[in-house]
């Protein structure tokens, strides 16, 4: 049980200060290597829960995916950061006043929050002898929880299209296909004819 305490609070502790280097990092590849270990972290907490599948999955998922994506976009794309953060100050007072709002609602939810101890014990769904800790997740989503679940799939998809459509930018000069112009041309857009004199050359 000590044990189990010292690894909680060891846990706690790298996943809050990691979670704070992540926004407070200069460097972006910084700020994903602490995310990374984040992630490690809160699996940690997971397996301290019983919860060994959550565990896997934020390891397999978040850190073997997502955050190495994270890694691979900072390192590999040309983004300029620089230019990113020029007109951060002229959102500063509309963000300053959303995040105050945030702030203060949460304030106002965690004041007024009561755990009662029978809304608690309704809810919980007891997991049926014989079955491992992964068959019960899943039945638990496939079923009660099949519109939730994909719903949030939608979501996370929506994400990720605006990211990409975000962080995409053109460069100047360089050239590029475009697929319904290509598709569109015919022997008239397509077929130069060039009329060359006996003797000469093109």
């Amino acid at each position: 049980m000590m044990a189990a305490a010292l690894f909680f609070y060891l846990f706690s502790a790298i996943a809050v200060a990691s979670a704070v280097m992540v926004i407070s990092a200069r460097n972006p590849v910084h700020s994903v290597l602490f995310l990374i270990l984040c992630f490690f972290n809160a699996a940690g907490l997971f397996v301290l829960l019983g919860a060994e599948f959550l565990a896997m999955i934020l390891v397999v998922v978040y850190v073997g995916a997502v955050a190495v994506l994270f890694l691979f976009v900072v390192m590999m794309l040309d983004v300029d950061f620089v230019e990113l953060r020029e007109g951060m100050l002229n959102y500063l007072p509309v963000g300053g006043t959303i995040g105050l709002i945030v702030l203060v609602e949460l304030a106002l939810v965690l004041g007024s929050w009561v755990i009662d101890p029978a809304s608690v014990k309704a809810r919980g769904a007891p997991m049926p002898e014989g079955v491992t800790n992964t068959e019960a997740l899943g039945r638990i989503l496939y079923t009660d929880f099949l519109f939730y679940f994909q719903v949030a799939g939608l979501v996370l998809l929506v994400a990720m299209i605006g990211a990409i459509v975000l962080t995409l930018r053109h460069k100047q000069g360089v050239k590029r296909q475009n697929i319904s112009d290509q598709v569109a041309r015919g022997p008239a857009t397509s077929i130069d004819v060039v009329k060359v004199k006996p003797g000469q050359g093109i």
